[in-house]
């Protein structure tokens, strides 16, 4: 029987961003809690994915926008050394004790080891000597256990020992010769950042016909242009049908379905995630672990009775980005404090959780890739009534100043009903800062009417959203 100290309020199952943002909305919300986490407090963001990606990616950015300005001479390759080692400092050298002790000065309560649900309410934490600590919450418990790489049934990949995105981020040494399995966004963002470190002959076997396929198309296709100018060998439709590596660590040769083979010192699968719904007890609660949790828009697990089961973040599967799981957690938060304080939960933030709505998302290549809301694919198979505008950036003077050959791009999809916002994507060099308005714009419904009032500054990149309006007829 658990003891009175290990009784909670809520207990969240994954320390990482999503986990410790559920902890803290519910201790700011007058209820007790309790994290637990098998890994590193901070999770996959912190210390293999957002973070140390990010610290790869900007030197690479900034190499590029001074290679766009004359009178700025870049002299020489970038060095490796100290952008690795800048990295390693905001990963805290994989020591999470930072981590830790945030949650402990929330205040909640940090239990290392794996937690699996034990029937309702009720958690049994396994930690590292192999003692296992009972808990019960007095309220809900919390799964925020995010997502794993997906690794491809392919002929020997992996006894190959690839890298994923983990490997990846916390690299070392830099390959020289590097195949690249996907081309979404983790694909593309480190195919770009280990070839600007060192990775001379980067390989990208795509099997669609273009990257960021979730994107509009124009995304994709700026995108490859700009790797293939820099030198990455980009082949799209094609994947690899086997993959070998006699000698562990030794060189690694890539058969792709074409026939042709590539040789390489590593080799990196980037073909999505998948829920890390394993080992976590479901089955005692009625659940099996064979894909994402469902949820409904309170972040409710469907399937339990009673409703004390949520799952937010990766592994609900709804919108697998670091920031809308934090967003998921807050809601998740209120509502469980809602229920536990006996109010309705008519909150103005529970009124809508739905993530296509605004979700906005960045990709940190060169040009860099924003959207918020639906693409004009989504849109159309969702039912809307709707016009698109597009806008070449290199018309705005902002731009130009900004970089000589200033190649952009931006997209409106208009709900024509409503006359507001439901999609934006904008392909530019670092355009990453001009997000938030269009997340603002989707998500508030602002009309176009008034949106052509809010006036850019001249000369800013900014001035793009003018454009676009006038574009449309405004």
């Amino acid at each position: 029987m658990a003891t009175q100290e290990d009784v909670f309020d809520v207990i969240v199952v994954g320390a990482g961003p999503v986990g410790e943002t559920a902890a803290a909305r519910a201790v700011r919300n007058g209820l007790t809690a309790v994290v637990v986490e098998r890994r590193l407090a901070g999770g996959e963001c912190q210390h293999y994915g957002c973070v140390p990606s990010k610290a790869l990616l900007w030197p690479m950015e900034l190499a590029a926008e001074v290679s766009r300005m004359p009178g700025l001479d870049l002299r020489g390759p970038i060095d490796p050394a100290p952008v690795l080692s800048r990295r390693d400092e905001f990963v805290d050298h994989q020591d999470d004790a930072q981590e830790v002790r945030q949650i402990e000065t929330m205040p909640a309560t940090f239990v290392r080891g794996q937690g699996r649900l034990a029937g309702p309410r009720r958690v049994e934490v396994s930690g590292p000597d192999g003692a296992v600590r009972a808990l019960t919450a007095r309220q809900a418990v919390v799964l925020a256990t995010g997502s794993d790489p997906f690794i491809p049934d392919v002929p020997g990949l992996r006894e190959a020992g690839p890298w994923t995105n983990r490997e990846a981020t916390d690299v070392h040494e830099v390959p020289k010769r590097l195949v690249v399995l996907g081309g979404g966004p983790v694909g593309c963002e480190m195919s770009q950042a280990l070839h600007a470190l060192g990775a001379a002959e980067t390989t990208m076997l795509v099997a669609g016909d273009r990257l960021l396929d979730r994107h509009e198309p124009f995304a994709g296709e700026l995108v490859a242009q700009s790797f293939r100018e820099s030198g990455l060998d980009v082949r799209l439709g094609r994947s690899a049908a086997g993959v070998e590596r006699p000698v562990a660590g030794g060189p690694v040769t890539v058969r792709a379905d074409d026939g042709s083979l590539i040789e390489a010192d590593e080799i990196l699968v980037a073909t999505g995630r998948r829920a890390n719904v394993t080992d976590l007890g479901l089955e005692t609660v009625g659940l099996t672990p064979d894909g994402p949790i469902q949820v409904d828009a309170a972040l409710r697990a469907t399937a339990v009775a009673d409703g004390w089961l949520y799952a937010v973040g990766d592994v609900n599967g709804r919108n697998m980005l670091t920031h809308m799981g934090k967003y998921q957690a807050r809601v998740c938060a209120d509502v469980i404090a809602a229920t536990a304080q006996g109010l309705p939960e008519d909150r103005p933030a529970l009124r809508d959780t739905s993530d296509a709505r605004g979700a906005p998302q960045a990709i940190f290549t060169d040009p860099q890739v924003c959207s918020a809301g639906r693409t004009e694919a989504i849109a159309r198979d969702e039912g809307f009534r709707i016009r698109t505008v597009e806008y070449d950036m290199a018309g705005v003077e902002g731009a130009a100043l900004q970089a000589d050959g200033y190649t952009g791009r931006v997209k409106a999809v208009v709900d024509e009903d409503r006359h507001a916002l439901l999609g934006f994507t904008v392909v530019g060099p670092v355009v990453v800062d001009h997000l938030h308005a269009a997340t603002i714009a989707v998500t508030a419904q602002v009309p176009l009417d008034t949106l052509w009032h809010a006036v850019p500054a001249f000369p800013t990149v900014s001035e793009f959203w003018l454009r676009l309006l006038e574009e449309y007829g405004l």
